[in-house]
């Protein structure tokens, strides 16, 4: 009997593989990131190559072949092939009016599919796998990696005060030499001693009691909404605090480190040459500009400033490495990877930007729902999974992993009226995973 193995991302073998052969299938397959396709003599026809087939073929690989596969969950299905997922995407295009997104898949924790589509300015100049793009609050994710391995290194530690990591008190400290906007204004908290609660994990995991930037409040100054660590209401300041406390803690301890300095080196070692937090000026022509809700062009937005809230600039190309490298947990000790992942805190309120309005009732609540580090967690029918949006006015990110398989999917768009599609394309290419998009996006899918 003779395999064919036609299309198989991450491996290839030779056409014509014969019993003789067979052996060296084991060791391919363990580096193999989809399930391939063999031609079928019978029906003349391609079929999937699973454990029936190869029990049927070469029966003494069975007791070899179980410990080369990671466990995938029984609602999986297999992950569409590239051509399957180009038509996918280019038909949500079509139906959303999106003028680009990019696409990349991870299955068994490998980068086994990416594309960009369609263009990335009104000049029509196309959208590349290399194009800059504005990561927006992806940035969350990537600084809840950069945060964990500081706790690694024994610089940090989740669950102590803040305010144990700085030689003042917080309110004490003014505005930045240089951006006075890089933080927020922590002289407003000088009554409220609450600010002296709030730990690494509420900052990570929504929790502070901050509105979502100082700025938006009506007064124009930071306040602490609710008792810290006890309910989830979103908030990029909680971020830029921790930020703040890496940035400006006790040099005896460790800290007193630039967060755009630790995420280059992350940045570096993984392969991402085109990622920064902060948008590199210069000759470089390759970067998006965006869309807004009404098909209105807008300008990339050039951050000058690291703000770990979300100032990073990207690759769908990068991006793809850092997805894999998260779902592997690459990086990180166990411990710390098992802490992003978990559920640290129960999110009881109707959606995501639901700013301190009252749980709803239990009955109403999705149990499942939960805080990660710098994520949402849940539980689906193929597991445990864990998801990121990223959102501005001309911008739609969204990252989706699911644990069993170590398979995730990750989509960049600079034209805001892709979010619409975003569920459809990830069940059309991981299957139904219950991320809980309804939550996050109610009505507002695909609005500036």
């Amino acid at each position: 009997m003779r395999f064919a193995w036609s299309r198989c991302f991450g491996c290839r073998q030779p056409e014509g593989l014969n019993f003789s052969q067979a052996l060296s299938v084991t060791l391919s397959v363990r580096n193999c990131t989809t399930v391939c396709a063999v031609p079928d003599p019978g029906l003349g026809s391609e079929r999937p190559l699973t454990m029936n087939v190869l029990k049927t073929a070469f029966p003494f690989l069975a007791a070899l072949l179980p410990a080369t596969f990671l466990p995938i969950a029984a609602g999986a299905q297999g992950i569409p092939n590239g051509p399957a997922i180009d038509a996918q995407v280019r038909g949500i295009m079509d139906r959303t009016h999106s003028n680009g997104m990019a696409v990349a898949v991870i299955d068994h924790g490998s980068v086994s599919f990416v594309n960009a589509y369609g263009i990335r300015d009104a000049k029509g100049d196309p959208l590349t796998t290399d194009t800059i793009m504005y990561g927006a609050s992806l940035t969350k994710t990537v600084f809840a990696y950069t945060v964990m391995q500081l706790v690694d290194q024994g610089k940090l530690r989740l669950d102590t005060p803040i305010a144990d990591d700085l030689d003042e008190p917080l309110p004490s400290y003014g505005p930045d030499p240089v951006f006075p906007d890089k933080y927020g204004p922590y002289k407003d908290l000088a009554d409220d001693p609450r600010w002296k609660k709030i730990t690494p994990r509420m900052s990570l995991t929504h929790s502070t009691g901050f509105r979502n930037f100082w700025f938006i409040e009506p007064d124009g100054k930071l306040h602490i909404h609710f008792d810290p660590g006890t309910a989830f209401s979103y908030s990029g300041e909680g971020f830029i605090l921790l930020q703040f406390a890496i940035e400006h803690g006790r040099r005896a301890q460790g800290l007193g480190l630039d967060v755009g300095d630790l995420t280059n080196a992350t940045f570096k070692k993984l392969g991402m040459p085109r990622t920064n937090l902060v948008f590199a000026n210069g000759s470089d022509s390759n970067v998006a500009d965006g869309w807004n809700d009404k098909g209105e062009p807008q300008p990339h937005d050039k951050r000058s400033k690291v703000r770990a809230a979300g100032s990073m600039n990207t690759t769908i190309s990068d991006l793809a490495e850092f997805t894999a490298a998260l779902v592997r947990g690459d990086g990180l000790s166990a411990a710390s990877r098992a802490e992003i992942v978990k559920p640290s805190l129960h999110i009881a309120i109707a959606s995501q930007f639901a700013m301190f309005e009252p749980t709803l009732p239990l009955a109403a609540q999705r149990r499942d729902l939960a805080a990660g580090l710098g994520v949402v967690v849940f539980d689906g029918p193929q597991g445990h999974g864990f998801y990121k949006g990223g959102h501005d006015g001309a911008t739609a990110n969204t990252m989706v992993c699911i644990e069993a398989g170590q398979r995730c999917v990750l989509v960049l768009s600079n034209d805001v009226r892709s979010e619409a599609g975003f569920a459809e394309l990830v069940k059309f290419i991981l299957g139904e995973t219950g991320v809980p998009y309804d939550w996050e996006y109610g009505d507002h899918a695909g609005k500036s």
